[in-house]
């Protein structure tokens, strides 16, 4: 099954693509790779996993070991919203009540073949800038866009 991988740099932009690979089954989260292990193109990059999903949407969790799902009882941050679903459309003044503690499903921090997305931060940079190897992303909104609709009427 393919990765869905995520790679954000320092300026904020994050660069998407699709990797079928078994080196990342067993890592975990924030182990630092090498970019070459991913794409050759990524040569001299250092990366860190700064988080994961599976296909179900659940996020991998740091205080999780192992790979399995596992109910732990979550306050505010990773994989807590800030207004719970149980409260509705209901009206309250303080959309964060103190002390509100909620148990979640989440998976254990390391890779594992149920993982459909991994994200990645930037460590240290390599020779080639992220925008000189993944350059169709680099486009803005409004070229890409006009390329689709030149696309459709040609069809």
């Amino acid at each position: 099954m393919p990765f869905k991988i995520n790679i954000a740099d320092e300026s904020g932009k994050t660069y998407h693509f699709e990797l079928e690979s078994e080196e990342l089954l067993g890592k975990e989260l924030h182990d630092k790779i090498q970019g070459s292990e991913l794409l050759p193109g990524l040569e001299g990059y250092e990366l860190e996993i700064t988080g994961a999903s599976d296909k179900s949407g659940f996020t991998a969790h740091e205080e999780v070991t192992g790979m399995g799902l596992k109910k732990i009882l979550l306050s505010y941050g990773k994989a807590m919203k800030i207004k719970p679903r149980k409260e509705g459309k209901k009206k309250t003044s303080n959309p964060k009540p103190k002390g509100l503690r909620l148990r979640k499903t989440v998976r254990g921090k390391a890779i594992s073949s149920e993982i459909t997305q991994i994200n990645f931060k930037v460590k240290k940079e390599g020779s080639k800038k992220l925008s000189e190897i993944f350059p169709e992303q680099n486009k803005p909104k409004e070229e890409i866009k006009k390329n689709q609709d030149s696309e459709k009427k040609g069809v």
